[in-house]
């Protein structure tokens, strides 16, 4: 096996343009004709979208809270045969929470340390100029085992801007691979859970080339991909999957689009076969199958057609008589009695379970979770330990059925989000990322 020489794209915060930087970058490499593996740190689901779009590679998730060394060994080997594997960050890079999981905080240097990959600093220069230097000296001393290649400057203002600023990193002995100007217009839209989903945009194609361009005219790619440094070889640990069923009825559309890419490739990998549905266009499970899932997504967004699937209801009803239904977060909202939207509208749901969700008045739910099963959903076992990611902004008005599991989060405090179960049918306002080892 040869893997890739990797780097690590990150910034001291959210909101420094660290996913142009990296959309821009994949694109600009993909198009000199290398293999670019992408990777997310952390729990994500619609950069590495983004990222496939860009590098025509689905890009992977790696956790180092919720999966063991091993297990982000194993994802990691998926880059063999690649020119280079890059990875983008979360938050800042060193941000992670207080208590250790299976591999370390879930902080973004944490992978960049386990496998050796320089970081390169994405700097939004917004405010400051020669402080930008401190910033990144600071950022290269923090912890022994983390490498800084070099900073991007984003958002400089004039000439006399990066002038000032390249002048602080000199001075830091701090190597620039280039500034993107501050009027850009290059971005992505947003909405209150990040980024709109890759497949919204209808000018996808074209937003990515724009990034490409910025790229190629204001970094130094071949500083970029000489900074690279070579992906340490761990010992791999397949991760241990039982899939949901032999045959799995997927929701897959604009409503239900948060599958993560290698719990998927886990279950086919077993054996498993996905067969795919959309709840927008009205369509019932595969009636072959032997289990559905409903992942998370966008629901609120679209209550008012899941609503008016009457055919997908019923189907959805018929099915659950006699094999397992399981949602994550927004399936697990469209399982239950009803949804409110944001206008204070209700909107009759599936009804497999009477859970009863508000998004009239928001309230942020968000963070890692480890749930103990108290009883069995599809995949797991009565007491089976899983690792997951919270995060949404519904309000619970009514949950009556039994509770699925006891849920905590990263500091082992309880949370009450703690999932249902009603016959044959099992909710979680997490989403599923690794088994507990």
């Amino acid at each position: 096996m040869t893997l890739p020489p990797g780097l690590m794209i990150a910034a001291p915060a959210s909101g420094t343009g660290k996913t142009t930087v990296t959309l821009g970058l994949l694109a600009a490499l993909a198009g000199r004709g290398i293999a670019v593996q992408p990777f997310k740190s952390g729990p994500d689901y619609i950069d590495p979208a983004f990222h496939t779009a860009a590098a025509g590679r689905v890009s992977v998730n790696l956790d180092a809270w919720a999966m063991s060394a091993g297990q982000i060994a194993a994802l990691v080997a998926g880059a063999d045969g690649a020119g280079l594997a890059v990875a983008e960050g979360s938050m800042g890079l060193f941000d992670g929470v207080a208590q250790r999981g299976e591999a370390g905080t879930g902080a973004s240097a944490d992978i960049a340390a386990m496998m050796g990959w320089p970081v390169v600093l994405v700097i939004d220069m917004s405010g400051q100029a020669q402080s930008a230097g401190a910033t990144a000296l600071g950022f290269a001393r923090y912890r022994e085992d983390v490498t800084l290649a070099g900073v991007v400057l984003n958002r400089c203002a004039s000439a006399r801007h990066e002038a000032l600023a390249r002048d602080g990193l000199d001075r830091a002995g701090i190597a620039c691979f280039g500034t993107l100007p501050k009027n850009a217009n290059v971005t992505l839209p947003e909405r209150h859970l990040g980024l709109v989903q890759a497949g919204e945009h209808a000018e996808l194609a074209a937003r990515i080339d724009g990034m490409r361009q910025l790229i190629e005219e204001q970094l130094d790619l071949d500083a970029i991909l000489a900074a690279a440094r070579p992906t340490r070889d761990l010992p791999a640990a397949r991760m241990p999957v039982t899939p949901p069923g032999q045959r799995i009825a997927l929701a897959r559309d604009a409503a239900f689009s948060f599958a993560y890419p290698h719990l998927l490739q886990a279950w086919r990998d077993a054996g498993a076969e996905i067969a795919p549905f959309s709840p927008l266009a009205d369509e019932a499970p595969d009636p072959a199958a032997d289990c559905a899932w409903l992942p998370g997504g966008y629901p609120e967004l679209h209550a008012g057609a899941l609503a008016a699937a009457r055919a997908f209801r019923a189907g959805l009803a018929r099915f659950a008589e006699t094999r397992p239904v399981h949602g994550e977060c927004g399936g697990y909202m469209a399982m239950g009695a009803g949804l409110v939207d944001k206008d204070g509208t209700r909107h009759e749901m599936a009804g497999l379970l009477g859970l009863v969700t508000s998004y009239e008045t928001r309230r942020m739910h968000l963070g890692y979770r480890t749930a103990t099963l108290r009883a069995p959903m599809p995949g797991a076992g009565s007491g089976a330990r899983l690792r997951g990611h919270e995060f949404h902004y519904s309000t619970i008005l009514d949950q009556p059925d039994a509770p699925l599991a006891d849920v905590i989060d990263a500091t082992g405090r309880a949370v009450p989000e703690t999932g249902s179960r009603r016959g044959r049918a099992t909710g979680t306002f997490f989403h599923l990322i690794a088994a507990a080892t």
